[in-house]
Order: structure tokens, then C-alpha cells, then sequence
């Protein structure tokens, strides 16, 4: 028998030194390399799965004093804030992100993304891609819905949430309670852990048993319930015995000197990685507290910093571990902060949704330029502007799902995954 292919994920796609000396070598027994050719071919390619990592700046980071600095506007607009240079020549990011500045060939930024304004901080339009808050299931529960999950581990997984403020941003709607997010809070690590008493044995006669009250109560279900506790029970018991799913939740496998590199948002952005290289669809994160109608200088002067260490962390990480082309990261906030600045309320920057901008990394997109122009203020786009719609558009491709699938609402009635199908064409 012969094993010089070895396991089908471990198959190159070219040939290399050492390929051409064993071709030598099994020519002699036979095989001529046509046919070690059609061999290879025929051997299955085990595609490595595809992730997401979005990471939400709650309150809405100021573009214009981030990524769309405009240095040339009267003091009024452009602030305190000096751009610098970057990796890439002709972009420049805020002095206050100079690990962005160095990593900027592997970043694409998307300027005068347009958005809206409900009155409060939700991410709801850049989960969704609907403006309309509650009619529609967000990104990860979609992802969750059409994608099969493997290895015990949740599709869909937040880290928004931490107690007591807790709040829910993350609903499924119509893709029903089964697929919301999997939310580590307080105690969930040890919620995933039996109890010493409990042995495989007993653990597995309690499947029996959920299933056999499963049979009892199947005939008189008409709601949709069940089936939603089926998915519950199955993906709980599933995560409760494998120490794989137990491990990727665990940030004291790490060591020290990587918490010390992803920094105050390691919490976030380090969990994050470890999910995604176990195999999670959607990781969700919230990061800092960028609603700056007051102190917007003192407020950023402190975050971005720290944004830029965690951010950049999670970036190089993902390529020195070879998954930069299979996790996409967007990093963006629910809208921009207003051009003009309002000495009134401390140097403060306003709600803007007519202009923000989001920072994509990874997931073989084209990286290292900038997608889009806003006037000379960072107030609008000069052309058609991108919405969260059309960037949730090439994260969903990216999983490979297409955006005009339809998923049944409530009432049985076919609905678009996205409405506006349009994506980021320069990401591709």
C-alpha cells in the first residue's frame, strides 16, 4: 500500500525537490508520472473551515481622527490628532495607531461607509444589514441557521457581553432560539464542565433519558419548540464532553507573554483567535466606549492605543498561524463621529451616520489599500457610499453563502439573507 500522499490535509498543490525524488522512486516500482499525477488529482482536498471575527466599537469611533484624517481641513474639523505614514505609501493613519502603520499592507480600509442613526447605540445595522431594529436575524445567527456546525463547538459565539450589563443585541429572530449566540459569561467555562459526580456513564443515560422525554412530548409540539430544544440539548451535550470545545474557551492555556501582547483587550481579541482557530463560524466582541459627545481627544487619546496593540496582536497572530486567508476581521463601529467639533461639550464629536469607516483583515481579501473618499471634511462620500449591507455582503461570500439565499420568517415567507446584495468590489 502505498503512503507517500499521507493524510489528504496535509497535500500540497506543487510539486516539490523532495516530490520529484520519490516520483524517481515509485517510477521504479511502476508508477509513471501521469499517473502520480491523476493520483493526486484525484485525492480529496479537505478545505481548511472559514471564519469571521467581528469586533464592534461601541458608541462609534471617530473616523476622522482614525482612519480618515484630514489634515489640510480648518482646526475646527481636523482636530488635535497628526496623521502618519504607513507600510503602504499614500495612506496614513492617526499618530495614535503606529502598529496599524506598520501592518497597513495587511489591512484594507473602507471609508465613507454610510450608515444610519436610531437614537441609540445598537449594532443592529452592521449585525444585520437592515436598519430596522428586530426584523431581522443578525449575521452569526444566519451563519448559524444555513452552516453546519462541527466538533461540539458553538457556529456562533459572543464576547459583547459581560454582567451585570448585559443586553441583547445578538437576536436570531426568525431563525429561531437555536441559534443565538453561545455567550461564555460569569461562570460559563465551568457551566461547560459535568459535575465530578456525574461519570460518561451517567452523563450518556441522560441522553437517553432527554430523549425519551423528547418522544413523550414530540406529539403535542406544533409550536417549533422542540426542535429548537433538540439543537440546545445536542450542541450542550456535545460542548459538556469535549475537552476540545472546553480548552478553546480557556485563556490560561496561553501563556503570559501573550496576554501581555493582545494587552486590555485581550479578553476579546485573544478568545477571539483561539475560537476561530478551533473552529468557530462568528466570533462577536465589543471594544471600549467611543460615544465621545464630550472629551473626544482625552477619550482617544487613551483607546486607540490600546485598539492598536490588541488589534495588531490578533492581525499577526492570525498570520504567523497561516489563517489569514480563512479569518476575515472587521473592525467598525455602528457610525462615525461628526466633522465639526463642539467646543461647547469639551472638544466633543457627535453622532455621524452619513460617513464612518471599517478596517478589514484577512480572509483573502485585497488588503493593504483604501476603499472610498469623503470630501474634504470626512462628512460624506464623494461617490456612492458602501453601507454594513454590502460589507456584510463579502463576509458572508467569504463564508460561502450567498446572500440571496432566503431563510422562512415567521410567518413562512421567504426572506433574503440581504436585501442590498451589493459587495465591497474592491475587497475582491
Amino acid at each position: 500500500m502505498l503512503t507517500y500522499f499521507g493524510p489528504p490535509r496535509t497535500c500540497r498543490r506543487t510539486l516539490s525537490r523532495r516530490d520529484v525524488l520519490s516520483v524517481g522512486a515509485l517510477g521504479c516500482a511502476g508508477l509513471a508520472l501521469p499517473d502520480l499525477l491523476r493520483l493526486r488529482a484525484a485525492t480529496p482536498q479537505v478545505s481548511k473551515p472559514k471564519s469571521v471575527i467581528m469586533i464592534w466599537l461601541r458608541g462609534g469611533a471617530s473616523h476622522i481622527d482614525s482612519y480618515d484624517m484630514k489634515p489640510d481641513a480648518p482646526a475646527e474639523i481636523r482636530g488635535e490628532f497628526k496623521p502618519i505614514k504607513t507600510n503602504v505609501s499614500d495612506i496614513q493613519v492617526c499618530e495614535h495607531l503606529p502598529l496599524h502603520a506598520k501592518m497597513m499592507d495587511k489591512l484594507a480600509v473602507i471609508r465613507g461607509i454610510k450608515s444610519v442613526d436610531i437614537g441609540d447605540h445598537t449594532p443592529h445595522y452592521i449585525l444585520t444589514g437592515f436598519p430596522d431594529r428586530g426584523t431581522r436575524p443578525v449575521f452569526g445567527s444566519v451563519v448559524s441557521y444555513l452552516k453546519t456546525a462541527t466538533h461540539g463547538l458553538p457556529p456562533y459565539a459572543s464576547l459583547m457581553y459581560k454582567p451585570p450589563g448585559l443586553y441583547d443585541n445578538e437576536g436570531p429572530t426568525y431563525c429561531g432560539p437555536a441559534h443565538r449566540p453561545f455567550v461564555p459569561k460569569a461562570d460559563g467555562l465551568a457551566n461547560l464542565r459535568p459535575m465530578k459526580e456525574v461519570s460518561a456513564a451517567r452523563l450518556d443515560d441522560r441522553k437517553q433519558l432527554l430523549r425519551a422525554f423528547d418522544d413523550l412530548n414530540r406529539g403535542i409540539d406544533d409550536t417549533g419548540a422542540m426542535s429548537a430544544l433538540d439543537a440546545h440539548t445536542k450542541r450542550a451535550m456535545e460542548m459538556i464532553a469535549s475537552p476540545k470545545v472546553r480548552d478553546a474557551f480557556d485563556l490560561k492555556k496561553e501563556p503570559a507573554e501573550a496576554h501581555e501582547r493582545y494587552g486590555k483587550y485581550c479578553e476579546s481579541f485573544l478568545m477571539a483567535r483561539r475560537l476561530v482557530e478551533a473552529g468557530v463560524s462568528v466570533v462577536t466582541c465589543k471594544v471600549g466606549d467611543w460615544d465621545t459627545h464630550e472629551h473626544n481627544f482625552r477619550d482617544h487619546k487613551d483607546q486607540l492605543p490600546q485598539l492598536d496593540k490588541g488589534f495588531h496582536a490578533l492581525v499577526t497572530d492570525l498570520h504567523d498561524r497561516g489563517l489569514d486567508k480563512d479569518v476575515a476581521v472587521v473592525l467598525w463601529g455602528e457610525f462615525g463621529r461628526s466633522p465639526r467639533i463642539d467646543k461647547n461639550r469639551m472638544d466633543g464629536r457627535d453622532h455621524w451616520p452619513e460617513a464612518g469607516a471599517a478596517v478589514i483583515a484577512g480572509g483573502g481579501f485585497k488588503v493593504g489599500q483604501v476603499i472610498g473618499e469623503t470630501d474634504a471634511h470626512a462628512a460624506r462620500s464623494k461617490g456612492k457610499p458602501y453601507t454594513p449591507a454590502n460589507v456584510l455582503a463579502s463576509l458572508y461570500g467569504h463564508l460561502g453563502i450567498d446572500p440571496a439565499t432566503t431563510i422562512p420568517d415567521h410567518a413562512k415567507r421567504p426572506m433574503y439573507v440581504l436585501d442590498d446584495r451589493e459587495t465591497v468590489r474592491e475587497l475582491e
